[in-house]
């Protein structure tokens, strides 16, 4: 099976083919940088960063872009609101998004273009929707002219007729941008200088971009007149890719992108997320009030991408639940590789047939969902082998089928993402917290050695000693579990 995927413009699912074979150009509508990411961003962003991810497991040359709306009217109030700049806030809420990025491990995009970056792209493609018919200016204002643009609407399935409709009665007609306009559905290009707002030179007076403009224009300067993959939340739909489409194909006269590609909204405990409903809550909230950023990530990878997903309590504890089965999976080699003779320099092949039921399922438009069946299946199988060697000192499993179960569980967790720390690395976080300062990582043979001890303690009824080593191996994230068939152990 190739790879097909869900076309918004189309409303079907189509096979995949790009523009030009074995690469893709792949623009995602990025964050306007006025406030710490939330949610919503965490969903879009882990999407987004799996599918490039993938494009790239199944061998395509992706050139992935992602944009920084940095001029905004939000922008603005914000550095009113801290007696700053646009430049400032925009600057530091960049660096947080960067910060927030990489505790998620979403990987860095090719390229950010941003919209202050852009000026000149933005003036040309203006001047030419002018010089085509499709834009005029009004007072310093430029604007589009909807009517032109037979094919408004395609995107979103919205007809010029029923929006007139439904907006008749909400028209004020004594607002001065309402006046400057040929008709009330243009939207503006370019806006005229306001007293205290940065501005910039143009064919049509000092002033500043709108915000669909922008993209259109990076989009053009940074990956051509056709992409393959345009992608967003599915409230930019209408007006803002619907937007973007009508300015750059009426210059162009070619398809903007051949997939429109849509991730489905977030709510919070069932509710939509608002700062009016105090459930506004952003990334490094989240993961500061000690919530796993790949319990995050497998949350956001366990809903089909299209569809709402809800961030309760209860979701975000089951999510951390499945996080910890997959990272015993993945620690396993370092855990138990040299008991079982693995030499570092020899790698093994991935199973080719978990990783061909992998490509399969995640080919049916970004499967996400199914392809970790598949992960958790690899996991588990690793984690019931890990026991067996812990009890039992051997294994009854082929050491080479270990290993490469292992080896195909690190990599098809690699391309979405999910990655665990090292043993020691957790251990040292556990210790720091704790206040142990000692960073020597205990060995299996260190831990079966003091469960003998405490148990020889317990044997001679000096159950003092017997309590110091079980909080002495606590300390080192080691638990206990005590039964009629003796002592089993696992790291926490």
């Amino acid at each position: 099976m190739s790879l097909s995927v869900y076309n918004s413009l189309t409303r079907r699912q189509e096979a995949f083919e790009t523009v030009e074979p074995g690469k893709v150009k792949m623009y995602y509508c990025g964050v306007t940088v006025y406030d710490y990411c939330h949610l919503g961003h965490a969903r879009a962003c882990i999407v987004w960063d799996v599918v490039r991810r993938y494009l790239d497991f199944r061998g395509y040359q992706v050139r992935y872009v992602q944009n920084f709306t940095d001029i905004d009217d939000k922008i603005l109030n914000r550095a009113r609101k801290e007696d700053s700049s646009m430049k400032a806030v925009a600057e530091k809420y960049i660096d947080a998004y960067f910060e927030d990025m990489a505790r998620l491990n979403v990987k860095e995009a090719d390229e950010y273009p941003r919209a202050t970056h852009t000026m000149n792209g933005i003036q040309r493609l203006i001047h030419d929707l002018e010089h085509k018919g499709y834009a005029y200016p009004s007072e310093g204002d430029v604007y589009y002219a909807v009517r032109q643009f037979s094919d408004y609407g395609k995107l979103s399935g919205r007809k010029l007729e029923d929006l007139q409709a439904g907006a008749s009665e909400r028209v004020d007609v004594k607002n001065t941008e309402y006046q400057k306009k040929k008709d009330p559905f243009d939207f503006a290009l370019w806006k005229a200088a306001k007293e205290g707002e940065p501005a910039w030179e143009s064919p049509w007076g000092k002033g500043r971009p709108g915000w669909h403009i922008e993209c259109s224009a990076m989009v053009r300067d940074r990956l051509g007149d056709t992409i393959d993959i345009h992608a967003g939340g599915e409230d930019l739909i209408f007006p803002h890719h619907e937007n973007e489409i009508a300015q750059s194909e009426a210059v162009t006269g070619q398809d903007l992108s051949r997939y429109w590609m849509h991730n489905g909204m977030v709510k919070v405990n069932g509710e939509k997320m608002s700062k009016s409903l105090g459930n506004f809550i952003t990334i490094r909230e989240l993961l500061d009030k000690g919530v796993d950023s790949m319990a995050l990530r497998l949350l956001v990878l366990q809903t089909q991408y299209r569809k709402p997903i809800d961030f309760s309590d209860r979701a975000i504890a089951g999510a951390t639940n499945g996080w910890h089965t997959l990272k015993e999976g993945l620690i396993f080699g370092e855990r138990y590789g040299k008991k079982l003779g693995w030499k570092e320099e020899n790698t093994s092949s991935p199973i080719s047939e978990a990783v061909e039921r992998f490509k399969e399922t995640v080919d049916n438009d970004f499967n996400f969902p199914g392809g970790l069946v598949i992960l958790f299946e690899l996991a588990k199988d690793l984690g019931r082998e890990g026991n067996i060697i812990v009890h039992e000192g051997k294994t009854l499993t082929a050491s080479e089928k270990l290993k490469q179960q292992w080896q195909t569980l690190v990599t098809l967790a690699g391309v979405l993402g999910l990655e665990a720390e090292s043993v020691a690395t957790t251990n040292e976080v556990n210790n720091t917290e704790s206040g142990n300062n000692n960073s020597n990582v205990l060995s299996d043979a260190d831990i079966e050695e003091l469960i003998q001890r405490r148990k020889e303690a317990r044997t001679a009824k000096d159950f003092a000693q017997a309590d110091r080593i079980r909080d002495q191996l606590q300390a080192q994230g080691v638990a206990l579990i005590d039964s009629k068939e003796g002592t089993r152990w696992h790291r926490s």
